[in-house]
């Protein structure tokens, strides 16, 4: 694209906006699309206007597709990643003995509580030690077994930017018999997520972070070849083989990822969503991820630390001997970004310049910090 894409958000102040791990910032056609494909239809159609409203989520639908290079077949709408890891757990056909949900303790903690209410369906969660590192293979591999029906690593943690191999561990996962569902929230929009190419059964994933799609736009892929043999337990009219059929006796699941939907769908967060998709595929996450590291490059350089982001997404998490006081010199920016326990978290976008990141890394200058 030859526009800037500074000008393609509105940017919140007044300091350096550096939230992308939490809410992207809202891209300036999303007020304009969201009017088209909701309020417009609503307002001259009312209830006729359901064409153009489902018309608003097979775009979502398909934006994902292409960002994941998938199908929109294989992607179902979901309220938010934890309604997608239970919708797909819940379905999974049974088989005597395997009864353990994999995921290590550095697992974002949502997941963890959709994956504990299922111990009512007999299975138990397992929690990879938090001393164990979650991006070494073994670490995996050791904790599978016979035993286990499911692994969930995440791709990029949400605490100290690491990237998992998912690739690796979802291979591990196949040849002990387990299915593997990566959670792809912290990499969609930052990192190339290619879940076919990866070898996973399935993914989840939220539009509210680098996506900059706002909150309430969740999805769950599914690979093609499996959608069949499983059987969401929540289910609804949209969940239907055929939802108009309107015969309260006849329930047949969707052949297709559609079955996981459930009842009416929300039209907001999903028209919303493909704005936000559009605007990053527009950019283009390569472009996406280099000035991010231009960026971090030149707050480094500005800090005197060396920063090895070489296996890290997009948030440089930094922690140090006084984390208070480095967020301090970075409040008196007016600075926005957050912080996790002792571990600063700061998300350099394409609408930050490095006069931005090298006052940044000026600040931080004299605090020892380092990669968390």
């Amino acid at each position: 694209m030859s526009r800037d894409p500074r000008h393609l958000f509105e940017v919140p102040g007044p300091g350096p906006y550096l939230l992308s791990h939490s809410v992207g910032c809202l891209p300036r056609q999303s007020r304009g699309r969201l009017e088209e494909a909701l309020l417009r239809p609503w307002a001259e159609q009312g209830s006729d206007g359901w064409g153009s409203w489902l018309a608003a989520i097979d775009r979502f639908r398909d934006g994902v597709a292409t960002l994941i290079g998938g199908e929109i077949a294989e992607v179902c709408p979901q309220p938010s990643v934890s309604a997608a890891l239970g919708a797909f757990l819940s379905g999974l056909p049974r088989e005597a003995g395997r009864d353990v949900l994999l995921a290590s303790a550095h697992a974002f903690p949502s997941i963890g509580f959709a994956m504990r209410q299922l111990d009512r369906l007999g299975y138990r969660l397992e929690l990879i030690p938090a001393e164990r590192d979650p991006t070494d293979p073994q670490v995996w591999a050791d904790a599978l077994g016979s035993h286990v029906a499911a692994v969930v690593p995440m791709h990029v943690h949400s605490n100290s930017g690491q990237v998992s191999p998912v690739a690796e561990i979802a291979g591990l996962a196949r040849a002990a018999g387990a299915v593997s569902v990566v959670d792809a929230c912290q990499a969609l929009g930052f990192l190339n997520v290619e879940p076919r190419a990866w070898g996973v059964d399935a993914l989840v994933g939220s539009c509210v972070k680098w996506l900059c799609g706002g909150p309430g736009a969740g999805f769950l892929w599914v690979r093609r070849e499996l959608i069949g043999s499983i059987e969401p337990l929540g289910v609804g009219w949209f969940s239907h083989a055929d939802p108009f059929a309107f015969d309260i006796r006849d329930f047949r699941y969707a052949d297709d990822a559609r079955r996981f939907w459930g009842g009416t769908p929300a039209v907001a967060p999903c028209a919303l969503a493909a704005s936000g998709i559009e605007t990053v595929l527009e950019i283009g996450v390569d472009r996406i991820r280099a000035a991010n590291r231009a960026l971090i490059a030149a707050s480094a350089e500005a800090m005197e630390a060396s920063l090895d982001m070489s296996a890290r997404g997009g948030t440089l998490c930094l922690t140090g001997d006084d984390p208070d006081a480095a967020e301090a010199a970075l409040r008196a920016l007016d600075c926005r970004f957050d912080r996790r326990g002792r571990v600063l978290r700061l998300s350099f976008a394409v609408w930050n310049d490095a006069d931005q990141a090298r006052q940044i890394g000026s600040s931080l200058r004299h605090f020892d910090l380092r990669l968390a």
